[in-house]
């Protein structure tokens, strides 16, 4: 009988201690999975001297005063870094979500979402650096079926016309911020969800010849 009762309560030690164990298995594999799921801070950037060449530069060019477009591809793509500028009142009014070109990589993929490839050559699909005029308003076969045909002002855009390389919408470019995912990948259009594009396509129609500036910080 002794045998007995020290047999079950030797069993009743080791399955509490079974249960300690996989408890602390259980804390240990959550606390892990918060860190791992931890978001780093953003960086901000100050872009006081690209406002401040943009706004020379509409001046002499007789561009758009009022508002003028800074695309940031040196920024997660995961990250909103379409940023609308106001002029008048000195402050960034819109911020939407952008994708760029996939480069070497598969259509439609994430996987420059860091370090994006940047190319003004044919049939490269990347995305192109510089200052762009937002032109005519035109019919796309992509997300609100709206598009901007985009007229590169440098050596390092001067093919965007040539490669097609319109501001439009597309169905998977989200609305919000994905990090630390990223926003897939096209063929070097600077493409937005379908809802910010309505927003732009509002105010690109009440403001004219408006200054796109593509950079990488």
């Amino acid at each position: 009988m002794k045998n007995m009762i020290f047999v079950i309560g030797l069993a009743f030690i080791l399955s509490c201690n079974q249960k300690d164990n996989k408890e602390n298995l259980v804390s240990k594999n959550e606390n892990k999975t918060e860190i791992n799921t931890e978001r780093e801070p953003r960086i901000e950037i100050d872009y006081t001297t690209y406002y401040k060449e943009a706004k020379q530069y509409c001046s002499r060019n007789n561009l758009n005063q009022e508002k003028f477009i800074l695309i940031d591809l040196g920024l997660h793509s995961g990250y909103k870094r379409f940023f609308v500028f106001d002029f008048k009142d000195n402050t960034i009014s819109k911020s939407y979500m952008v994708s760029h070109g996939c480069g070497d990589n598969p259509w439609g993929g994430t996987y420059s979402k860091n370090k994006p490839q940047i190319s003004n050559e044919f049939d490269s699909h990347c995305s192109s650096l510089g200052k762009y005029v937002i032109l005519d308003r035109g019919v796309s076969q992509w997300g609100i079926k709206v598009n901007y045909v985009l007229q590169g002002k440098e050596k390092s855009n001067f093919n965007a016309r040539k490669r097609a390389i319109v501001l439009h919408s597309w169905e998977a470019v989200p609305n919000d911020e994905v990090y630390p995912y990223g926003t897939p990948e096209g063929w070097g259009c600077p493409a937005v969800s379908n809802e910010s594009m309505k927003e732009i396509d509002e105010l690109l129609k009440t403001n004219k010849k408006v200054l796109m500036w593509i950079i990488k910080s």
